[in-house]
């Protein structure tokens, strides 16, 4: 009686342990299928794949623009703010070249190398953008990324999806994947051992 038990236990935590390996390797598989139309798309879209050295030549700050107002957006996320512009001589070719921000910055207005999220606070923006200019007038060399093929004459202060992150986004389902298959085999090795007992 008590080995009826013990056997039928060992079948309840099978088949959990079984569900368990399946949900995480279904898991990770719509994680990937996740990552793989969202964050993908942007980083084989991105030209700006080469780092090279860019020399600050000047930092300005224009009249305030208006944030252009993106397609599906509302008029009240229009805002002001002051217009950086930043102009770098880039190494690679010794052009003298407009900086921005990431990708985004450029598509968002391509008037200004950065773009600030909308606040409510005009002062707290004025302020930020200020800060930006006056560390790029201290700090006149930092690495930037351009374009080797051409197709784009700016350069980007950095990547909205590095390949760094790239590999990090797939760190965490490639884990997941590997613990649940690692479960299923551990389980069917337990099974076959088992049956390999009571036949023997």
């Amino acid at each position: 009686m008590l080995g009826k038990k013990l056997v039928t236990a060992q079948k309840r935590g099978e088949t959990r342990a079984l569900c368990l390996g399946l949900g995480m390797v279904a898991c990770s598989m719509m994680m990937y299928f996740f990552i793989g139309i969202t964050i993908v798309p942007f980083y084989t879209k991105s030209v700006w794949t080469t780092e090279t050295v860019c020399k600050v030549l000047k930092a300005n700050i224009k009249d305030k623009v208006f944030c252009p107002n993106s397609e599906g957006s509302e008029d009240e996320e229009i805002f002001p703010y002051p217009c950086l512009q930043v102009w770098v001589n880039l190494t690679a070719s010794g052009q003298e070249v407009m900086l921005y921000q990431t990708e985004d910055t450029l598509e968002r207005n391509p008037k200004c190398s950065y773009v600030p999220d909308k606040l409510e606070n005009s002062k707290e923006v004025k302020a930020r953008i200020e800060t930006i200019a006056s560390n790029f007038k201290k700090y006149q060399t930092f690495p930037c990324y351009y374009d080797p093929g051409g197709t784009q004459t700016n350069v980007i202060l950095s990547r909205l999806y590095p390949s760094k992150g790239l590999l990090f986004a797939f760190l965490w389902p490639t884990l997941m994947f590997t613990g649940g298959c690692l479960i299923i085999v551990l389980v069917k090795i337990s099974q076959y051992v088992s049956v390999l007992s009571a036949w023997q």
